[in-house]
């Protein structure tokens, strides 16, 4: 499974982005898909999380409520539309994709939040 991410950069507080994740490959052995961000000095953390057979979300608490995570039709594209962005959220974004236990991962797009 290969995949691309897009939407990364630099906006002001308060703003808003859309992250995409595109998934090419086997993506009909997809079962979870999520997204993880990556701030300087500190560790990966789940951001938001979406299973593909029933559509369930689940969502880090500081970003409830101004994130959302969702998928197109064919399962195969991620999105993550983040609104009222606050600098904490500054960090590389990157999507992962399950396949049983097996996961990948993108290289990531960088998420700049100015004050």
């Amino acid at each position: 499974v290969q995949l691309v991410e897009s939407g990364g950069g630099l906006v002001q507080a308060g703003g808003s982005l859309r992250l995409s994740c595109a998934a090419s490959g086997s993506t009909f052995s997809i079962n979870d898909m999520a997204w993880y961000r990556q701030a300087p000095g500190a560790q990966r953390e789940l951001v938001a999380a979406i299973t593909n057979g029933d559509g369930n979300t689940d969502y880090l608490d500081s970003v409830k409520g101004r994130f959302t995570i969702s998928r197109d039709n064919a399962k195969t594209t991620m999105y993550l539309q983040m609104n009222s962005l606050k600098p904490e959220d500054t960090a590389v974004y990157y999507c992962n994709v399950g396949l049983g236990v097996v996961h990948y991962w993108g290289q990531g797009t960088q998420v700049t939040v100015t004050s």
